[in-house]
């Protein structure tokens, strides 16, 4: 097992193999034959690994300065891809770009040859981001502007700076002939953030490209105490929360806007949002959730906040968990997450009503974006409640569902997700993430968790291979919040610190 990389120890006392991983001018020196000990000089080339590629900071930066919004039906990530194709081939290491239907939309897949036949580790970040309100961030968010100790861009959080970390690892890894005890893959994929060639087109089409026996990608959160620096809660995500959409439809008369009337279907819209907007749903707990919260309570500093998390815990009955729940949430540091992890949640994200100023339109419609806790409230359950308290409204509420399927039929899909078991944390990865959490972060509690958003990981656990999120950085509310938002940004120091945790995850696999 190889050291963390550091400063390097004098030149007298490197061995061979530490002084070309620990000495970042090492090809270089090669190149220019620099003998060493009983003055032999190397003979074996170094990967023509650029000092940059090494260094998380400078290849966000790198990934930032790419254009790669995604409006919903993939963006354009070729630029992007033969960026990092060209890094990987001169660390000595195949890149293939694999090519979607939709121009310049592509994934890339590296693959570090391992020792063995071992099942791969597959490393799944995307390249797309989510669209950006220019007028809305205080700096350019493709610049990759660093101030007071933050980088900010559009793809900071998620999840450029996770991909930074992660390759940035390998390659350190690389740089010091490391070899490992299996093949890595590294999928740089498309349309993550929405598209119809993601990883599941990429599965249905190259499979035998990204078959692999565990599979590491965006999720858990490494969260802080109440100082927002210091590391308190190093978590993994086994399992994502069950992603489904409602439509709330609103019918009125039109009409000439001069003539106002009670039957407007905005304002029966606008009513029924008002309603949904102040309830939630109830309060669930799973073995995964409860193990995160107990985590929670253990990590925690905040004394008010560990009790307010015991009183969840130890609640018997449903109003006692609602009082604990909402004690838990205002007394948390990351107060929106929590919640989320609660329960299903239920989002206003899309709105249409109306096309001209002087009509008053007949049809106003609200998407709802919901995610529901997998073992907790079944998605119809949910549907039906939401039924029930719009059932004076006057709005139609309908689940969105594939083109040609019933609403019964997606229920049943939905039903399927929500009872797919959590990843094991019986396997290779998992001890490695723990592992890497122990030594990088070492008074911080770790746990395993549920991620209260998506990832691409379907097209893997749907076969039973298992699979685990990680956003390797610690964040604090704020930075939380600024994923999909505007000035989306993580800290410096706690990039290069994830980087550190990713090498000691994959110094795991070293052979």
């Amino acid at each position: 097992m190889s050291e963390l990389p550091s400063t390097p120890p004098n030149l007298a006392a490197l061995t061979r193999r530490a002084f070309l991983g620990r000495t970042g001018a090492g090809a270089a020196l090669i190149a220019g034959g620099l003998a060493i000990g009983g003055g032999s000089a190397i003979a074996r080339t170094a990967p023509a690994i650029a000092p940059a590629d090494l260094d998380p900071l400078a290849l966000l930066k790198k990934m930032l300065a790419f254009d790669t919004q995604n409006f919903g039906e993939g963006g354009v990530t070729r630029p992007h891809a033969e960026m990092l194709k060209a890094m990987w081939e001169a660390a000595d290491v195949a890149a293939e770009i694999i090519p979607t239907p939709k121009k310049d939309n592509v994934h890339l897949i590296a693959r570090i040859r391992g020792t063995t036949s071992a099942a791969p580790l597959l490393l799944l970040g995307h390249s797309d981001v989510v669209p950006v309100e220019r007028s809305k961030w205080t700096v350019d968010p493709f610049a990759g502007v660093v101030k007071d100790g933050e980088i900010y861009g559009r793809g900071a959080l998620d999840m450029k700076g996770a991909n930074a970390a992660f390759i940035a690892a390998l390659l350190r890894h690389l740089n010091e002939k490391g070899r490992f005890d299996r093949d890595i893959i590294v999928l740089t994929d498309c349309d993550e953030e929405a598209g119809p060639y993601g990883s599941r087109w990429l599965a249905e089409n190259h499979w035998n490209k990204i078959d692999a026996g565990m599979v590491l990608t965006e999720g858990g959160w490494f969260l802080a105490q109440k100082d927002r620096t210091t590391p308190m809660l190093i978590t993994v995500t086994r399992q994502d929360k069950v992603y489904f959409n409602l439509d709330l439809v609103a019918d009125g008369t039109a009409t000439h806007s001069s003539k106002p009337n009670p039957d407007s279907a905005i304002a029966k819209l606008s009513r029924a949002i008002a309603e949904l907007d102040s309830w939630l749903a109830p309060v669930t707990l799973t073995p995964v959730t409860r193990e995160y919260f107990a985590a929670l309570a253990r990590a925690t500093d905040d004394r008010p906040f560990k009790r307010a998390i015991e009183l969840l815990l130890n609640a018997k009955s449903g109003p006692s968990r609602e009082r604990a729940a909402a004690l838990v949430v205002k007394r948390s540091s990351y107060p929106w997450l929590h919640r989320a992890l609660l329960r299903t949640t239920h989002a206003f994200v899309i709105e249409d009503a109306g096309y001209k100023e002087n009509v008053i339109p007949s049809s106003a419609t609200v998407r709802i974006n919901c995610r529901g806790v997998p073992g907790g409230q079944r998605p119809r359950d949910f549907l039906a409640q939401v039924r029930r308290l719009l059932a004076d409204r006057d709005v139609q509420v309908t689940l969105v569902s594939s083109a040609g399927e019933t609403e019964e039929a997606a229920l049943k899909r939905l039903d399927e997700t929500f009872a797919k078991p959590p990843s094991s944390i019986d396997s290779p990865l998992f001890t490695a993430i723990k592992d890497a959490a122990g030594k990088t972060y070492p008074q911080a509690a770790f746990a395993p968790a549920l991620f209260e958003a998506g990832t691409s990981l379907s097209p893997w656990t749907s076969r039973g291979v298992p699979g685990y999120g990680v956003y390797p950085y610690v964040l604090d509310n704020d930075q939380l919040i600024g994923m999909h938002g505007n000035d989306e940004r993580i800290s410096v120091a706690a990039l290069s610190q994830g980087t550190d945790f990713m090498y000691r995850l994959f110094e795991r696999f070293r052979v």
